[in-house]
C-alpha cells in the first residue's frame, strides 16, 4: 500500500511537470538536452520532464525607462534628459538566443545614442524640436534591434532639463521678448487707430463737402428756378398788361397822365441823379395841349357864367 501511495506521488509529479500552460500573450520555445528543439504555441503543451525545458516570451508592447543622464549640446550646454522606449518582440527565439539581457542593453543602447542625437543640436533646437529626436532615435533603435527580433515602435523624451543659470537666462530673455512683443503690438494699435482716425477725418471731411456741394447746387437750382418762375410771371404780367392796354383803347391824354405818374415815382428815388427819357419834349408837348384845353373850357365856362347873370 505504501508503495502505491509513492507510485501516485511520482505520477502526479511527473504529470505537473509534462505539461505546460502558455498564454494567448506568450510564445514558449522548447529545449530538449540543452539544445533548441521547437516553438511552442498559446494553450496546453507536453514537455519531457528532466529532457525538455520550457522558455516562455511575453510578447506584448513593453515599456524601458531610461534613466536620467547629462548630455552635452552642440553649443556646449550640459542638459539632463530623460527618455522611455516602447517595444514589442517580434520573433521569440531571436530575443532569447540573440542578446543576453535585452532591456539593460537596450538602456544603454539608448543613452549612448541620446549624446549622439543630441550633441549634434543647439540648446535652442533640443528644446524646440523633441518630435525630430523622437523620430531619430526610434529609427536608430529599431536598426539596431532588429537582429534582436525587436521592433522600437515608439521613443517619448519625456523631460530635458537645462542648468539653472541657462533657465534664469531663458526666463529673462523671454519676459524681454514678451514686453517687446508687448510694445510693439502697442504701437501697431496707436499706429492703426491714428491711421483709422485721419481716415475717419478724411472720409468726415470728404462728405461734408460734397454735402455742402449739394446744398450750393440744390440753392442754386432752387435760386434758378425762382428766377425762371419770377421772369415767366412778369413776361407774363407784361403780355396781359399789354394785351389790356390794347384792349382798352387808351388816349393819348391818359397815356401822358400815366407817363406824369411815373415820372413822379422816379423823382421820389434815391438816387442823385435822374435819367430823362429821350422822348420827354413830346410828353410835354401834350401835357402842354391839355393845359390849354382845360383853360379854354374854364374860360368858357367863366364867359357862359356872366351872360347869364
Amino acid at each position: 500500500m505504501y508503495y502505491y501511495g509513492i507510485l501516485a506521488l511520482f505520477l502526479l509529479f511527473l504529470a505537473a511537470t509534462s505539461l505546460k500552460i502558455i498564454r494567448p500573450y506568450e510564445k514558449g520555445l522548447v529545449e530538449r538536452l540543452g539544445k533548441f528543439h521547437r516553438e511552442a504555441q498559446p494553450g496546453l503543451q507536453f514537455i519531457i520532464p528532466f529532457l525538455d525545458r520550457l522558455i516562455k516570451v511575453d510578447m506584448r508592447e513593453r515599456v524601458i525607462d531610461v534613466p536620467p543622464q547629462e548630455v552635452i549640446t552642440k553649443d556646449n550646454v550640459i542638459v539632463t534628459v530623460d527618455a522611455v522606449i516602447y517595444y514589442e518582440v517580434t520573433e521569440a527565439f531571436r530575443v532569447i538566443y540573440n542578446v543576453n539581457n535585452f532591456e539593460v542593453a537596450a538602456i544603454k543602447l539608448a543613452q549612448t545614442n541620446l549624446r549622439n542625437v543630441i550633441g549634434e543640436l543647439e540648446l535652442d533646437q533640443t528644446l524646440t524640436s523633441r518630435e525630430m529626436i523622437n523620430t531619430r532615435l526610434r529609427q536608430v533603435l529599431d536598426e539596431a534591434t532588429d537582429k534582436w527580433g525587436v521592433k522600437v515602435t515608439r521613443v517619448e523624451i519625456k523631460k530635458i532639463d537645462p542648468p539653472n543659470d541657462i533657465m534664469e537666462a531663458m526666463s529673462k530673455q523671454m519676459k524681454a521678448e514678451r514686453m517687446k512683443r508687448a510694445a510693439v503690438l502697442e504701437a501697431e494699435g496707436y499706429k492703426q487707430a491714428a491711421i483709422l482716425r485721419a481716415e475717419g477725418d478724411k472720409r468726415s471731411a470728404i462728405l461734408k463737402a460734397e454735402g455742402q456741394a449739394e446744398s450750393v447746387k440744390r440753392v442754386a437750382e432752387a435760386q434758378k428756378y425762382k428766377y425762371e418762375v419770377e421772369a415767366k410771371g412778369q413776361a407774363q404780367a407784361i403780355i396781359n398788361v399789354f394785351n389790356a392796354i390794347h384792349e382798352g383803347n387808351p388816349t393819348k391824354d391818359l397815356l401822358t397822365v400815366k407817363y406824369l405818374e411815373a415820372l413822379k415815382d422816379i423823382a421820389n428815388g434815391n438816387a442823385s441823379k435822374v435819367f430823362i427819357p429821350y422822348d420827354i419834349i413830346g410828353v410835354l408837348g401834350s401835357v402842354s395841349t391839355l393845359f390849354e384845353a382845360k383853360a379854354d373850357v374854364e374860360s368858357k365856362k367863366d364867359i357862359k357864367d356872366n351872360r347869364e347873370e
